[in-house]
């Protein structure tokens, strides 16, 4: 599905921060047919990926918080009990950015778009799918969230216990969903947002995956929308592939 623009609050873009690029520009355009050119020299490394010329996703070094300024946003972000790790910087004529923690601990970008809106290129193969949140705190999480991005949370499962799942949601419509860490779940993994990437086959995905140098966290699973695995990448990156059903 190709996208012009996206509405505020809505995720939009998924970037990694690697301690080696050219390696993960090797196993991401092995495993998804990214395409990542060199990015321009003021860009500091950062390169944009595309498929088919609609970009996907940033690739670029690990990056040094250390900024200045904020915005409308991040005031809500400190108001609300959250944590400014990168004030807000303008990224050349591209867009504007801020790097935040919830109260719960896990970080997210905010992203105030000029020349890049976010991904032109989602829910198809190699690109992004979902973003979900991992926390130990359902409800710190959904005051947090409705306050500084206005997102609605719809639980799922039987009333009187803690959802099975909760859907975030704006004007009605899904953008991610959250669930309740458990004791599946490694006890050193702190809360965090995680991205999904829509493969075409999730077990022939994982098996390239581990042919690349990646390793399984979560080997294939059914679940409701279809079948998906949490993976690394070879450099310890994690993410999510998912097949979802027809």
């Amino acid at each position: 599905m190709e996208v012009e623009r996206y509405e505020n609050g809505v995720p939009s873009w998924v970037d990694l921060g690697s301690p080696d690029l050219a390696k993960a520009k090797k196993f991401y355009g092995s495993l998804f047919g990214w395409n990542t050119p060199e990015g321009p020299a003021e860009a500091g490394g950062y390169s944009v990926a595309d498929i088919g010329g609609k970009t996907v996703a940033g690739l670029g070094p690990k990056m040094d918080p250390n900024m200045d300024s904020v915005d409308d946003t991040l005031a809500k972000v400190s108001a609300s009990g959250g944590t400014v790790l990168a004030p807000a910087m303008d990224v050349m004529e591209a867009g504007r950015m801020a790097i935040i923690a919830d109260p719960v601990g896990a970080v997210i970008g905010l992203w105030q778009p000029n020349q890049h809106s976010g991904a032109q290129l989602v829910n198809e193969p190699g690109t992004l799918s979902w973003n979900e949140l991992i926390t130990t705190d359902l409800e710190k999480s959904k005051t947090f969230y409705k306050a500084v991005f206005g997102w609605d949370a719809e639980d799922q499962g039987p009333p009187g216990g803690p959802p099975a799942y909760t859907e975030w949601k704006i004007s009605g419509r899904s953008i991610g969903g959250m669930m309740l860490k458990n004791d599946m779940m490694p006890a050193e993994m702190p809360p965090n947002w995680g991205v999904y990437f829509a493969v075409p086959d999730t077990d022939a995905a994982v098996e390239k995956i581990k042919k690349l140098g990646g390793s399984v966290l979560l080997p294939p699973t059914d679940i409701e929308p279809g079948r998906f695995a949490v993976v690394m990448d070879d450099q310890g990156a994690p993410f999510n592939v998912i097949t979802m059903k027809s």
